[in-house]
């Protein structure tokens, strides 16, 4: 199987900065503002939008964290 040029997590910041970017352009469009305006505001919400979620999907967890006794999985209480 081929390697993927993108990851899920990498795939899923960029998407989500899309729509974030379209949704302001959309908004700024019906707000009555003209055409090139909506997509420089689309375009910089974009941009504003991938550092932000690329802070908030957390990055992948490996199965086994959370369990063991620092983490309060199974002690001697």
């Amino acid at each position: 199987m081929e390697r993927s040029l993108l990851s899920v997590r990498a795939a899923l910041v960029l998407a989500l900065a899309v729509l974030a970017g379209i949704g302001a352009g959309v908004l700024t469009a019906l707000a009555g503002d003209g055409a090139a305006r909506s997509v420089l505001y689309g375009l910089a919400a974009a941009g504003v939008a991938v550092p932000f979620f690329d802070r908030l999907v957390e990055p992948g967890v490996p199965q086994d964290a959370g369990r063991g006794p620092a983490a309060g999985g199974g002690g001697d209480d």
